[in-house]
């Protein structure tokens, strides 16, 4: 039954209902009033219900036609506020971007500005936690992961990202100050900011500097890498910390590298996302661009 009804009658139906009158909903629809008259007839024999009492010239709604009426007008009145919802946004795409909190706070927003000035037509979302986003069921265009790889479902493709560089790095005024910084021997005199969620920490270090022996065990322990970073920048000590996070904090001089630009290198984040999504126009823009962007 409701398979053969047409928008063209519930058009009329909504109209004719609204104005308590076909001559008016006729001249709303730009129609005659015979053409309201037949559409409504038409809906009433294909849901063989009666919509209207035909009283003389007036018509009155019968009491399924006005419940009817008033679920057609709220779904009418859904889609007017759809169609202005849309048109308020005029983007075309939606990109939903998962990433870890130190990537998505220290290198993925302040760049932000740039894709969006790129790819006008998309609307970015940003999450951020440390969890993994689950792709399949998750309403996620991209993850980008840090730390081991582990095994990923079925369907699933993982981009590895350029290594970072992991020194040394504090405040301006710590790296001058009375204990200066000029070999890997002064870090003792320094407060070590641990941060435990980077893949290479200060055991890792010392490894790489042998004739260095540091105390480990003591300093401020951090479980997210952008706390260690604004720690060092508040001069509580010297963090070990992926060059690719502190490029602004290097840029503007919050930052130094008081041992100089090379360090470890490590393969610490990946880009997931799935295939059957891959060369959606949105997904191959941002990846384009991120990996631009990296090894630039």
């Amino acid at each position: 039954m409701h398979n053969r009804t047409t928008l063209k009658s519930i058009q009329a139906f909504e109209a004719a209902a609204r104005l308590s009158s076909f001559a008016l909903a006729a001249d709303e629809l730009f129609v005659t009033p015979s053409a309201i008259s037949h559409q409504v007839k038409l809906l009433e024999e294909q849901l063989s219900v009666r919509l209207f009492h035909r009283v003389h010239r007036a018509v009155v709604l019968t009491d399924s036609g006005r419940q009817y009426a008033e679920e057609i007008a709220a779904a009418f009145a859904r889609i007017d506020a759809a169609t202005r919802n849309i048109g308020r946004v005029a983007k075309s795409d939606i990109l939903t971007v998962h990433a870890t909190p130190s990537f998505a706070t220290q290198w993925l927003m302040p760049r932000l500005a740039r894709f969006s000035a790129l790819n006008p037509d998309i609307d970015v979302r940003l999450n951020a936690s440390s969890d993994p986003a689950d792709l399949g069921t998750e309403a996620v265009d991209v993850d980008i992961r840090y730390g081991a790889r582990k095994l990923q479902p079925v369907g699933t493709i993982v981009l590895e990202l350029p290594p970072e560089t992991i020194v040394p790095l504090c405040a301006p005024q710590l790296a001058d100050g009375e204990q200066p910084i000029r070999t890997t021997a002064d870090l003792q005199h320094h407060t070590l900011i641990h941060s435990e969620s980077c893949l290479v920490g200060w055991r890792d270090w010392m490894r790489l500097n042998r004739k260095t022996r540091l105390d480990i065990t003591r300093g401020p322990r951090f479980d997210r890498s952008f706390m260690s970073i604004s720690a060092a920048v508040d001069g509580l000590g010297v963090c070990l910390e992926s060059l690719l996070l502190v490029q602004r904090e290097l840029e503007t001089g919050r930052l130094v590298a008081p041992l100089g630009m090379e360090g470890l290198k490590v393969h610490g984040y990946t880009l997931n996302l799935l295939k059957s999504r891959a060369d959606l126009p949105k997904l191959r823009s941002f990846q384009d661009w991120l990996f631009e962007q990296l090894e630039a």
